[in-house]
């Protein structure tokens, strides 16, 4: 990989590592709701969790769903219905202070990694961070350096949205404020659906 695919790359990684999409939303959602340090395994989860699928993808998962569209039919179902149930998780997140609603409890670092599987932006990053950046010549070499730059820039990025979530946090007491807030930001991710669900009635 030379210098000027890496530091296109770098950029790509950046950029749609900063942008919003399900996991920034949840993710601002839970600083906000659970504070910083609650929220850390999930952040964690999302940094590692996806480097591990950028790699798993690009050693042989994204040529399977070429092979078998069905799968990956399958897979966007799964993802609407879970992105919604997600939506509608934070819709009916309570209100702070108290850790949320009763019974509440932030994403695991376990859920939060496997929920890139599911997650529909990360999909699309993964396939076109391996198409657009990992030449064929030494390929298994430069899929490792994509999810590496990927996993180096992808945390610092998430864990501005945290932060964000956590400093509204600090000046939201209003209980109605909070829920107003956590709705739009469930509608939001309702809305990063489209694209998907384009795909699967088209």
């Amino acid at each position: 990989m030379n210098a000027e695919i890496f530091t296109a790359l770098a950029l790509f990684a950046f950029v749609s590592s900063i942008t919003p999409g399900p996991n920034n939303m949840m993710l601002m959602s839970s600083g906000l709701t659970f504070g910083w340090v609650l929220t850390l395994p999930h952040m964690l989860g999302v940094g590692i969790g996806f480097t591990v699928m950028i790699f798993a993808v690009g050693v042989g998962l994204g040529a399977l769903f070429e092979a078998v569209p069905q799968l990956y039919l399958g897979l966007k179902i799964i993802s609407v219905a879970y992105l919604l149930y997600l939506a509608w998780k934070i819709a009916n997140s309570g209100p702070i202070g108290d850790g949320g609603r009763a019974g509440a409890r932030p994403m695991t670092f376990l859920q939060a990694a496997a929920f890139q599987w599911v997650n529909p932006k990360a999909w699309v990053m993964a396939v076109t961070a391996i198409a657009a950046y990992a030449p064929k010549q030494a390929f298994f070499t430069n899929v490792l350096i994509v999810a590496l730059v990927f996993g180096i820039i992808n945390l610092p990025c998430i864990s501005a949205w945290v932060m964000f979530g956590n400093i509204l946090r600090a000046y939201l007491r209003n209980a109605k404020t909070v829920r107003i807030i956590n709705i739009g930001m469930a509608l939001a991710l309702v809305a990063s659906l489209y694209p998907l669900l384009a795909g699967v009635l088209g």
